[in-house]
């Protein structure tokens, strides 16, 4: 089943956008909204369509270039962030929640404002800046659903300020469950309700100060239609015999929490794999930690000092002097000169280790299954046997396959499936490895079969040889 987008305004009831103003009439909090904030508007699109009640074609897709209420003034005093918990806990139903970082400008991933909207208390847009936290804002959604866009990659930044959601809805999974061809917000947004959101702020800065008037529109506007596009989703879900899914999925998302941090992180490196010297790679490592304590000094994303393909370079290079650090090809970057001294010192220190790390970390995941024909055909032949057999189980349920099951979890039981082999040890098997019940309802059965089924390469061959 294909979803189809909700493409024009629904005259129904008082509560849909009208032809005339794209908007819906809502009350308007007087504490949201900024006392000169201009009033909201819509810009039309080329293509019209004739609609049944309206005497002239209105547009296929409306623009939204306005919040509702207007642009909100941001919070950024004990006052405020007092006022605005008061407002958001004195709402109804569930609450639209976004957050904007400053990725690639700022040191982590910390958020650097925060949108909240929610029925009977309008938008709020908070700089988490000024406070120590935001626990005060998580008291005041206490058992309210929080609607998030993507919700993986802004709820880390949210409990960094102490906010945490006792249920959650995510749009953009249920966007992918759901069968959407796209699931960005703008698009899903196009799709499920008409409306044009634009995303030219999304890759921003978000720790400028003060924030330019066009960002804070458009961050008001993430969080302006959530609620009635979770509606929407819901319905869709409901339709397909999805909505169980989605709700196990939101589940686990919660019961995950924030991931731990990466073990060895300097290993991730883009280009570390050009090394294969123990000495060279101690270099990457010192000089990355280097970089990332001045990174955090000075608030700033380390790349934007000198960027992972100049730590490479320089490690392959191993400098002792400034004029050779410097002239090393592709060693660059904002405080490749400045901090030479500093980048000498981690090369040096590199060559002084008695300990060196190993090349290569030893790791529980299967390899990669390119080399499984040669080392071990029948892991190979179960895994070639049951992958298309997931991918169209996936295509008949209408999501992307990786959305019915982890990829890492189809390699991981068949390259050690579990003994003996039945579909309560299997099912087990995926469940160890984080699967929900519904993923496992769909896939086990169908796996077990593909295994049980399958046939090395080798003896598939054979066969062939002897019947001709």
């Amino acid at each position: 089943m294909t979803a189809q987008p909700h493409d024009v305004p629904h005259p129904k009831d008082n509560d849909a956008p009208t032809a005339a103003s794209g908007r819906r009439s809502d009350a308007v909090p007087a504490e949201a909204a900024a006392a000169d904030a201009p009033a909201a508007s819509v810009v039309r699109r080329a293509a019209h369509i004739a609609v049944e009640g309206f005497e002239v074609p209105v547009p296929a897709v409306v623009d939204l270039d306005a919040p509702r209420d207007g642009v909100p003034l941001v919070i950024s005093t004990d006052e405020g962030l007092e006022r605005a918990a008061r407002a958001i806990a004195a709402g109804t139903g569930p609450a639209g929640v976004d957050a904007e970082r400053a990725s690639g400008f700022r040191y982590g991933q910390r958020a650097f404002l925060v949108q909240i909207r929610r029925e009977g208390a309008g938008t709020w847009l908070i700089d988490p800046e000024p406070f120590d936290d935001l626990k005060i804002i998580n008291e005041a959604l206490r058992g309210v659903e929080w609607i998030i866009h993507a919700s993986t990659q802004d709820l880390p930044c949210l409990a960094e300020l102490g906010m945490w959601p006792d249920r959650l809805f995510d749009t953009e999974l249920a966007a992918r469950l759901a069968g959407l061809p796209r699931v960005g917000l703008a698009a899903v947004v196009e799709q499920m309700l008409g409306f044009g959101l634009a995303k030219e702020h999304s890759a921003a800065d978000w720790s400028t100060r003060p924030l330019p008037e066009p960002w804070l529109r458009y961050a008001a506007l993430d969080v302006e239609v959530l609620v009635e596009l979770r509606e929407e989703l819901i319905e869709l879900l409901e339709g397909q015999g999805k909505l169980g899914f989605a709700e196990e999925e939101f589940a686990a998302i919660l019961a995950a929490g924030v991931p731990e941090p990466k073990q060895d992180p300097w290993r991730r490196t883009s280009g570390v794999h050009q090394i294969r010297d123990r000495r060279q790679l101690a270099a990457v490592r010192e000089l990355w930690l280097e970089r990332d304590a001045l990174a955090a000094k000075r608030d700033i994303a380390p790349g934007k000092l000198i960027p992972d393909s100049a730590l490479v370079a320089v490690a392959r290079a191993m400098p002792t002097t400034v004029p050779q650090l410097l002239t090393t090809k592709g060693f660059h970057g904002r405080a490749a000169q400045r901090e030479a001294p500093r980048w000498l010192r981690a090369i040096a220190a590199a060559r002084r280790l008695e300990e060196l790390p190993p090349l290569h970390v030893p790791s529980s995941a299967p390899p990669p299954p390119r080399v499984w024909d040669e080392r071990d055909p029948e892991a190979a032949a179960r895994f070639k046997t049951a992958r298309p057999r997931v991918a169209a189980a996936a295509d008949a349920l209408h999501m992307p396959t990786e959305n019915l099951l982890t990829p890492d979890h189809l390699r991981r039981v068949a390259w050690r499936p579990p003994e003996p082999l039945t579909l309560e040890s299997l099912a087990a098997a995926l469940r160890g490895l984080g699967a929900r019940e519904w993923q496992i309802q769909h896939v086990a059965p169908l796996i077990l079969d593909a295994f049980e089924h399958s046939e090395p390469l080798a003896a598939r061959a054979r066969k062939d040889t002897v019947e001709d």
